[in-house]
């Protein structure tokens, strides 16, 4: 059971720390990230949600380490699993994992909300689970997310070979139960405990068809590139053509004639824009509007389980570096470091889990150890740091080196251990001047992008050119120092 105190009711004498030895235990995995930057909040972060994997990864990926679900959520899975990766050698853990989701799909496909699926048939009493034991969006999903997101970081398609039965049960899943490519089935978490919800309710206030649908449409996305990938050509072919009818009902469902979203909320936006599923003459008005609705909250996230993972991404790569690096950087609630700030060692369930006054959000489902908000992580390393997987060279054969400079931060310093070695950037910002040092394994290549450089001081033998946002060149493996003026 995960703590962060101890309560000693009896002991001979009078207890001292010195008496007591608290140990470590999780499953075996070789740290292969780290990151360290001038701003000590965000450094606390990092060993926040380093600590919430450790806590929760012993042999089952769990939620919680510290009350009655502690159990293998499949949500929270898929949320963390690109930062997990980042963080620890998460191939094997996750890759006997999936063979377990795959055991504990339904005939039909559906994906348990829990795996090992030990809550099904003992939900008696229980108003949640009772209404749907299976296929949640953004939970089920695990079976597609997570298995490209190992593709991605180590390069290995044996676990697209074999999960892939298991991911075109899913989507397959979906498909059968979806009415004209919406898709919706049964209990639904939705954004799930965000801060946009009704006054005592869990869910969010974007509508399940939404984020349903938008889920249906990025895991089917995903499964045709998959396909592809292991040449099943037919595949390949026919779920490419099912992700384009879902993206565009997406589109004729959840955008008006002006353009406008249908679903005024911050997921909504986030989603449509980070799955890719916003019109093309449409992304300038859609990213205004989330920052609109962002300004509605004085620069705050109220944001659940679906859009708090890829809000930073959806402002960075729609042109908001800064306003991403504004949000991450928020220090009163509700924010990723208010939590820092209130001695929060771990990442917390709920963004007011303890308020200003220290008194709780709740008393009963309120956990302190709770990793998915931990997913801003992912953005940490492969923004800020800038070290970045090439979906179409996998593994960091071939990487893309391209750290944002922003928040205000005068040094940040990233290495990540790839199957080839270790991959590092550091940059540090000197009025406007930047430094930048990256490290390229043996036998690997990657591309090293200066953000808005203006011009090039020291090149270290590199060649760049210059593109729309940035200059880039492309190098093989060595240690390069590169100097340049924004």
């Amino acid at each position: 059971m995960g703590f962060q105190y101890a309560l000693v009711i009896s002991y001979p004498g009078r207890p001292t720390a010195e008496n007591f030895t608290a140990y470590t235990l999780h499953s075996e995995m070789e740290r292969t990230g780290n990151i360290e930057c001038s701003n000590p909040l965000l450094n606390q972060l990092h060993h926040n949600y380093l600590w919430g994997l450790k806590g929760n990864f012993l042999d089952v990926p769990t939620d919680c380490p510290q009350r009655d679900e502690r159990l293998g959520w499949t949500g929270d899975a898929q949320i963390f699993c690109r930062t997990a990766c980042y963080l620890m050698n998460t191939y094997t853990f996750y890759k006997k994992w999936l063979r377990d989701v795959e055991a504990d799909q339904t005939e039909e496909g559906g994906v348990p909300h829990v795996i090992p699926n030990i809550e099904e048939g003992k939900t008696d009493g229980n108003w949640l689970l009772s209404q749907g034991p299976h296929s949640a969006a953004a939970w089920a999903d695990v079976a597609v997310i997570a298995p490209w997101t190992l593709y991605l970081m180590y390069g290995d398609r044996e676990i697209l070979s074999r999960q892939y039965r298991s991911m075109k049960g899913w989507i397959n899943f979906m498909k059968n139960h979806s009415e004209d490519y919406i898709w919706n089935y049964k209990l639904q978490f939705g954004d799930w405990v965000a801060l946009d919800a009704e006054e005592g309710s869990y869910f969010g206030a974007t509508p399940n068809d939404l984020t349903c649908t938008a889920y249906f449409a990025y895991s089917t996305g995903l499964f045709a590139k998959i396909a592809k990938v292991l040449g099943e050509e037919k595949d390949a072919r026919d779920y490419g053509e099912l992700y384009l009818n879902i993206v565009r009902k997406f589109q004729d469902t959840f955008f008006d004639e002006s353009g406008n979203m249908t679903a005024q909320t911050q997921t909504a936006h986030i989603v449509a824009l980070y799955f890719g599923l916003t019109p093309k003459k449409y992304i300038p008005q859609t990213v205004k509007s989330l920052k609109r609705l962002l300004a509605k909250e004085n620069g705050h996230l109220v944001t659940g389980f679906v859009g708090t993972p890829y809000f930073c991404h959806a402002l960075s790569q729609n042109g908001c570096v800064k306003e991403a690096y504004d949000l991450l950087l928020k220090e009163d609630f509700p924010s990723w470091l208010y939590q820092v700030k209130m001695g929060a060692t771990t990442i917390w369930e709920h963004w007011d889990g303890l308020k200003p006054d220290g008194s709780m959000w709740s008393a009963d489902m309120n956990s302190f150890n709770h990793y998915a908000y931990g997913a801003i992580g992912e953005w940490m390393y492969r923004v800020m740091a800038g070290i970045e997987a090439d979906e179409h060279c996998t593994g960091f054969k071939h990487a893309i080196f391209y750290p944002r400079i922003g928040g205000g931060l005068t040094y940040v310093d990233g290495t990540y251990h790839s199957v080839y070695g270790e991959e590092g950037v550091r940059w540090e910002n000197n009025e406007g001047i930047i430094t930048m040092t990256v490290k390229i394994p043996a036998n690997t290549t990657a591309a090293v992008r200066l953000d808005e450089a203006k011009e090039v001081l020291e090149s270290d033998g590199l060649s760049f050119e210059r593109k729309e946002n940035y200059m880039e060149a492309n190098a093989g493996s060595g240690t390069y120092r590169i100097v340049y003026r924004r």
